[in-house]
């Protein structure tokens, strides 16, 4: 009888445990015929998933990705499993604005439209440093993509109706914003999370700052996902990790269910500037919706980064 007993209850946990991963999922058939989509990080996790999901749906996908290598095989990938012959491989750097402006300039001269801009890519809690001396967090995070798109948006512009997707993390709201210390680099985890909250304000401002002109800016939180984020780690972090979220966090593929709904959706269209989650929108935290502190913020960031 204790035997059955232990059966179940194991039962019963592993039966809760799947009941909590569970994902809505982007029902939306929309095809992208037509439309160019870049995703930076495209190259692994929920950024690769997000590239063969668009691709499937007819969609130009580059992805932007500093290791070439990673990159190359990734889109090889991304052609077998979404039978498209129109995804590509250009090569950027996050954390050098250096590359960022050479690959800004590069894709302009040869991309002709930019329709969805997805901000993917992004480093864990990590202390490092960027080439131009940021908090790795808030310099690849925030200050690389928050460059990217300003150079790029002459481009989303001119292909209106036209997207920005920033990807965030629920982890936000475990801190808040120092101006006097925007490249805080001491605690690894809160450096995370100050640069997840900043992606949020980011979008919200971008989002007044583009509203009527045919750009919309979302911000989404696509779940605890099981991609590989921790070879930052060592070993037995690692091998940790991977029992945890075997056990509590989701596919990459159900991860990206949210990126291609706000991607895709025509209903998203009325909540620029919103914070998605599980394809739909969500509340947030009363001060992560400051629009003072959001613009407050771009500023900070057209001076560091130095964009007039």
């Amino acid at each position: 009888m204790y035997l059955l007993y232990t059966i179940l209850a194991a039962l019963l946990s592993f039966l809760g445990i799947k009941w909590m991963k569970r994902r809505r999922y982007c029902m939306d058939v929309k095809r992208l015929d037509g439309k160019t989509v870049l995703i930076t990080g495209g190259n692994s996790g929920v950024g690769k998933e997000t590239a063969v999901a668009l691709a499937l749906r007819g969609a130009r996908v580059i992805i932007a990705c500093r290791d070439e290598d990673r990159a190359r095989k990734a889109v090889r990938e991304i052609k077998n499993r979404s039978h498209s012959m129109n995804v590509l491989f250009m090569e950027v750097d996050l954390a050098n604005m250096r590359s960022i402006r050479e690959f800004c300039k590069s894709f302009l001269r040869k991309e002709k439209r930019l329709d969805i801009l997805i901000n993917n890519a992004g480093v864990p809690s990590v202390l490092d440093w960027t080439d131009d001396n940021f908090s790795m967090c808030f310099g690849v995070n925030h200050l690389g993509h928050f460059l990217l798109t300003n150079l790029l948006l002459p481009r989303l512009k001119e292909s209106a109706p036209s997207r920005v997707i920033t990807l965030t993390c629920s982890s936000y709201k475990y801190q808040k914003l120092d101006f006097q210390d925007l490249n805080y680099n001491l605690f690894p985890f809160f450096t995370y999370c100050r640069s997840k909250l900043a992606n949020i304000y980011f979008t919200q401002e971008l989002a007044r700052i583009t509203e009527g002109k045919g750009v919309t800016a979302y911000a989404v939180h696509p779940g605890y996902v099981q991609s590989n984020w921790t070879c930052h780690y060592s070993f037995l972090y690692r091998l940790l990790m991977k029992v945890i979220m075997f056990m509590f966090f989701v596919p990459c593929e159900a991860g990206a269910q949210t990126v291609v709904h706000c991607a895709v959706s025509d209903e998203v269209s009325a909540h620029s500037g919103g914070y998605f989650s599980d394809c739909k929108a969500t509340s947030l935290k009363p001060y992560a919706k400051d629009s003072g502190v959001a613009r407050k913020l771009w500023e900070a960031s057209e001076r560091l980064v130095k964009v007039p």
